[in-house]
């Protein structure tokens, strides 16, 4: 994982990143942290993929109708470089991000310089560096993958999250849209979808179905953020079949409140 403990099946390589810039990220990651290397060894790439994310802004409503994050703290646990920092801090009281690898919190605090209200903390999802009953609402992009094996981060959520709090946490639907038949054919040897739902529901989480798409500036951009995420040779089937610069990509936003 870039960010808090994944399933041990997450993917763990893609392909090359052709020739962008990316930051020092040599440092040694928090104790307990699982690799991510998408965004570890390719963040110039996966800054290209968070930006083509959620164009029509459908996964920020869906989370807005779960949570109500204004005037009140939100952790946004694997926040990785900080991406979405900025954009809770419009109307949160206070932001915190917590990310493993100490290369992107560096990236991440450069990110929020000028926004008092954030800070950024080296910590994983199974040893959240907070108090007792500290936060509103936590933000768990691609964090939690695939359920099964991230039962210590849940525990952690217990007692970080205040009584009336929200947790979100987002995450691939295989079972549908195209990204999802890519993932599918990409990381067979990962839990089947209807197994993964089984796991949430089983724990009182509510699952959301958005599709939420991606969308790219250049077909170059999309081609570089496809190698980061698949294998060579399924990248490449990959990208000899999809054409255009938008992909129909479907996730689960499960939601659970405290």
């Amino acid at each position: 994982m870039g960010r808090p403990p994944r399933h041990p099946g997450h993917p763990r390589r893609a392909g090359a990143d052709p020739g962008r810039d990316r930051p020092d990220l040599s440092d040694r990651p928090v104790t307990g942290a699982v690799p991510s290397p998408n965004i570890w060894h390719h963040t110039a790439t996966y800054e290209l993929e968070n930006r083509a994310a959620d164009p029509d802004g459908r996964l920020w409503s869906a989370m807005e109708e779960r949570a109500d994050w204004r005037g009140r703290t939100v952790l946004d646990l694997g926040c990785g470089s900080g991406f979405h920092l900025p954009r809770f801090a419009e109307y949160a009281a206070g932001v915190i991000g917590v990310e493993p690898h100490p290369g992107l919190v560096r990236l991440a605090r450069r990110r929020i310089r000028g926004l008092p209200q954030v800070d950024v903390r080296s910590g994983t999802a199974q040893d959240v560096p907070l108090p007792d009953a500290s936060v509103d609402v936590v933000h768990a992009r691609w964090a939690y993958f695939f359920g099964p094996g991230c039962e210590p981060g849940l525990a952690e959520l217990d007692r970080v999250v205040r009584r009336g709090g929200t947790a979100l946490v987002i995450d691939n639907d295989g079972a549908r849209s195209t990204f999802g038949g890519w993932f599918r054919r990409g990381y067979p040897h990962l839990p089947p979808p209807a197994e993964i739902e089984r796991f949430w529901a089983q724990r009182g989480w509510t699952r959301t179905p958005v599709d939420m798409g991606w969308r790219f500036e250049s077909r170059a951009d999309l081609e570089a953020v496809v190698r980061i995420e698949f294998k060579r040779e399924v990248a490449d089937e990959i990208l000899r079949h999809h054409q255009g610069l938008d992909v129909d990509y479907a996730v689960n936003l499960w939601s659970k409140d405290f």
